[in-house]
């Protein structure tokens, strides 16, 4: 059965299905369709040109489909794309794309998006995604499946983030954050292996200690990238876990990729 408050305003235009619940003083605008089993609390603001799937739950003040903030943008069409079973926090922003990417911000499913986490226009979040407290993330990220972002972290516009990978708090990264490490600072530097991801991941100990190899290959080889990826195929062949490292690393973004120096020290 489909609940909406009294205070609530609905556009025509906008498309609601079966058990999607609509608290106190939501604004719903034109072209905005939501999924069976969702619920809306008080006083968000879904703008136009969004596409929300089922079960999302989406606290208080949150602002999604408005307008991306590029002084490029001139009214055109574009939209944003939420999954399912995603949890999106009070005061959380979501922006739609532009024309100078794929016109689409894109969120996956059972990501969490906690208090004042901003998504800007483009981006495109993966699954199971967790964004601590004021996290944020510039125009044109992609971020793979699996990452975790401390609270106040934030990344520069067109980075990449791999798969299981950790951001710190207060982290700032302006470089693409390879699958499978953890990161810290400003700038974001890689600290070693997400350990403790991986272990909560329900990885097995082979799998992690060839991630570990391959990461060294990659992290501390004198090499040329393309010598590190030959090494990896070399030596890990078709190897699932390894394959999402090496593709990673054959498609760097404009901002390249995060690594550390050959021998370079800790502090250096």
């Amino acid at each position: 059965m489909l609940k909406i408050h009294p205070s609530a305003i609905i556009d025509k235009k906008a498309e609601l299905e079966d058990e999607v619940e609509i608290g106190p003083n939501v604004y719903i605008g034109p072209k905005v369709s939501i999924e069976k089993g969702t619920i809306i609390k008080a006083n968000s603001y879904i703008e136009s040109h969004t596409k929300i799937g089922k079960y999302n739950q989406i606290g208080p003040f949150a602002v999604i489909g408005t307008p991306p903030q590029h002084l490029a943008y001139k009214g055109e069409e574009t939209y944003v794309e939420i999954g399912d079973n995603n949890v999106i926090r009070e005061f959380v922003t979501i922006h739609r794309g532009t024309p100078k990417d794929l016109g689409i911000t894109k969120i996956g499913n059972n990501c969490m998006l906690m208090s004042y986490v901003h998504i800007a226009h483009d981006c495109q979040v993966g699954d199971y995604v967790i964004m601590s407290n004021n996290a944020t993330l510039g125009g044109h990220v992609k971020v793979h499946n699996f990452v975790v972002f401390g609270g106040f972290s934030a990344a520069h516009q067109f980075c990449r983030i791999g798969s299981y990978a950790f951001i710190g708090g207060m982290s700032g990264v302006d470089k693409d954050v390879p699958p499978y490490v953890k990161v810290f600072g400003i700038p974001a530097k890689i600290q070693g292996l997400n350990l403790v991801g991986l272990r909560r991941a329900g990885m097995k100990k082979e799998d992690i200690r060839k991630i570990s190899q391959a990461l060294g290959i990659f992290l501390d080889g004198p090499s040329t990238m393309k010598e590190v990826i030959q090494e990896l195929k070399d030596i890990f062949g078709d190897d699932p876990l390894v394959a999402k490292l090496i593709e990673f690393l054959e498609h760097p973004s404009s901002q390249g990729l995060m690594r550390r120096k050959p021998f370079e020290s800790e502090d250096g």
